[in-house]
């Protein structure tokens, strides 16, 4: 299978959607996938589907390329009767692309903008011609399941009576009250039902700014994916409008009315009121000066303002008639989207369709899809102690959208949710415990006592540290109540892995924790350890640093070749820390026969072919080591640093290995999408542990 064409009946069916959901599954078996629309509205406009998927999937062909031809280039071309010349064209276009790609995703033009133009389905005459196998996607929208059914019998017949493959169908925005009744009458393999969410359907900030060509007055990065549930125009005086305001309100105010814009801000500091969308400002009236130092000087929250240049009444319209719009860089949306496809269609009966053959090439993009992959296959309940940082809350809420994992969060509720709605989040999946009204606190503490008393530790300093959270979530850990335990946003990692050590321990056959960090290089995958953990571990800790490290390899599907890194390869050079690394691999070949390592090498030697020519011809881990030992933890943490800062690539980590149960620590710098990939690899290991 070379092309797969995706092509939708109607208007909004969800044909990107569904793009997307297949563009994750390719992304986890190659880089070289590739995007072709034979045809757009038009050249002048740029496509938006063609710009997401350039830059959720970093597609390295130009726009251009992506497309074929504009509708008004169709429409002469069909005026002056040269049909078949315009199909040569656009097959000529894609073969451009062909040989590039291990396999191209077309999306075809929507039926409702080609129906006026062609008395045939030109969707189906571009696949045949492309050897295409086709995916059609029907819009159950407001429809009812009879005529569901008839719509699905229609385009079946007619991808057949043109003897085209048929590769699926998937039925999108299927009424839920209706969905398993649909299910149950639906017998064929290759169809696959989308329930409707309204959530996808509804507009964001970010398409008002856009749909508006808004100006921003207050806006922060993450506001453009706030959703829009209501518009409200301040007609009336504050005392009376506040009785008026919901969740997810757009206000309509004039610049001029200040108590009203004060209002706001007042209303969404407090419990008492609800949350508002944003507020925008007809008429590019500026705020006063006084009033825009006012609310700028209000720390810990933010409501999106804008303006824009038409009357109250127009801008009204123009919001109403915004429609919604997927985005790359609306990473809610993006997560919903993928959760819903994920778990509504069977992915691997679709993957072992394609049949697409596996790339030896691990791109960064190809590791985070496979790990997302991985995850949502173990789906695990991890714990995160810090609810009071707000890049928490934002990777809870993507988490449990793409259904990564469950989530369990420490904290007091009220504060969590309130907080959640000053951010426009929505984590209701999420479950909440605050440790201190817990029911388990007391139990938690009476069995803390019983490990730590014989180190002096009493029965009320136990309930004491039972009251902080990430021993509470550790000892959650321990006692089964979470699969694993991520934190360190706002703590050290001493802060993390201290209470690991008291309450989980160390496996049976490891004394130490130790770390490590996936190195994601433009096309592989390298993993370097201990590089945040062992300030200067022995031959023996080494040595068990190095086991543990190939263990976590092969849980992520990476054949362990183990570099020993040292400043010398093989006997070229001698001193302390020369033996140190020779006798660590020495007792690694001892313990695991079967383990390919090398050591003492130096990182030239390990990684580069022809330099292993020369100082280890004969070695099987010399030039090719995908793991690398470093001897201590300044030249672990110096080296993964050089490497990320030098080359661009990206770190994952550190991750924690060595305890019985998953814990794994995040840097205080971390970033959501940090913190959404260390939850993704802590659900992994957590299945391990099973």
């Amino acid at each position: 299978m070379k092309t797969i064409y995706i092509a939708s009946n109607t208007k909004n069916a969800g044909s990107l959607l569904v793009t997307i959901g297949l563009m994750d599954i390719l992304s986890r078996k190659t880089d070289k996938i590739g995007f072709f629309k034979p045809i757009i509205s038009n050249k002048d406009e740029h496509d938006t589907d063609i710009e997401f998927i350039q830059s959720r999937y970093s597609v390295d062909a130009s726009y251009e390329e992506c497309y074929g031809f504009d509708i008004p280039y169709i429409e002469m071309m069909v005026a002056q009767n040269k049909r078949d010349e315009l199909i040569e064209e656009l097959i000529g276009k894609y073969k451009k692309l062909e040989e590039r790609y291990d396999l191209i995703v077309c999306q075809g033009i929507q039926k409702p903008f080609f129906k006026q133009i062609f008395d045939f389905d030109i969707n189906i005459k571009i696949a045949q011609n492309l050897g295409a196998s086709f995916i059609d996607v029907i819009n159950a929208k407001d429809m009812q399941t009879v005529d569901i059914l008839e719509a699905l019998e229609i385009n079946g017949n007619s991808i057949a009576a043109q003897k085209c493959f048929h590769f699926a169908t998937f039925i999108n925005r299927v009424d839920p009250s209706i969905y398993q009744e649909l299910q149950n009458k639906i017998s064929k393999e290759n169809v696959f039902l989308l329930q409707e969410l309204q959530e996808l359907d509804t507009p964001t900030i970010g398409d008002i700014i856009d749909n508006l060509s808004a100006k921003p007055i207050m806006l922060d990065f993450h506001d453009r994916s706030r959703l829009i549930k209501q518009i409200k125009v301040a007609a009336l005086t504050l005392d009376n409008f506040l009785d008026h305001i919901e969740d997810g309100d757009l206000i309509v105010v004039p610049a001029d009315r200040s108590e009203i814009i004060v209002g706001i801000f007042c209303a969404f500091q407090s419990k008492s009121f609800a949350n508002v969308a944003g507020i925008i400002i007809p008429f590019n009236m500026d705020i006063h000066p006084n009033i825009l130092k006012l609310i700028q000087g209000i720390k810990g929250f933010n409501i999106p303002i804008f303006s824009v240049k038409t009357d109250t009444f127009t801008t009204v319209q123009n919001i109403t008639a915004t429609k919604a719009r997927l985005r790359a860089t609306d990473e809610r949306k993006v997560a919903l989207s993928l959760g819903l496809f994920n778990s509504h269609v069977d992915t691997k009966a679709i993957e072992s369709r394609i049949q697409l053959r596996t790339s030896e090439i691990m791109t960064p993009m190809m590791f985070e899809y496979k790990i997302s992959y991985m995850a949502k296959s173990h789906k695990k309940n991890i714990v995160l102690p810090e609810s009071e940082d707000d890049r928490i809350l934002r990777a809870t809420e993507i988490i449990l959208r793409a259904d990564l994992a469950d989530i369990t969060l420490l904290g007091d509720e009220q504060t969590i949710n309130q907080r959640c709605m000053q951010l426009g989040l929505d984590i209701s999946k999420a479950k909440i415990i605050d440790p201190k009204q817990s029911e388990k606190l007391q139990s938690y503490a009476d069995e803390f006592y019983q490990l730590r008393k014989a180190k002096g530790v009493s029965a009320d300093a136990a309930h004491d540290a039972m009251q902080n959270f990430t021993y509470f979530a550790t000892m959650m850990v321990q006692k089964g109540d979470a699969d694993a335990m991520v934190s360190g946003a706002s703590h050290t990692t001493a802060d993390t892995i201290r209470p690991a050590l008291q309450i989980i321990k160390t496996t049976s056959d490891i004394s130490i924790v130790s770390s490590l960090f996936f190195i994601c290089l433009e096309t592989e995958v390298l993993i370097y350890a201990d590089c945040a953990v062992n300030e200067n571990p022995s031959a023996e800790e080494l040595a068990q640093i190095a086991i543990s490290t190939a263990k976590t390899a092969l849980r992520f599907g990476i054949e362990p070749k183990i570099a020993m890194l040292s400043y010398s390869t093989g006997n070229s050079g001698s001193g302390e820390d020369v033996l140190k690394v020779k006798e660590a691999t020495d007792i690694v070949r001892s313990r695991v026969p079967s383990l390919l390592i090398e050591g003492p090498i130096q990182y030239d030697a390990a990684i580069d072919k022809e330099v292993a020519k020369k100082k280890l011809p004969d070695s099987k881990v010399a030039g090719e080591a995908n793991i690398f030992i470093f001897p201590d933890l300044n030249t672990g943490n110096i080296g993964y640093k050089a490497v990320q800062r030098s080359t661009g690539a990206i770190a994952i980590g550190p991750v924690l290995q060595g305890l019985n149960k998953p814990v794994n620590d995040l840097s205080r710098g971390c970033s959501v999408v940090d913190i959404v990939n260390t939850v993704a690899i802590t659900a992994i290991q957590a299945g391990e542990v099973e």
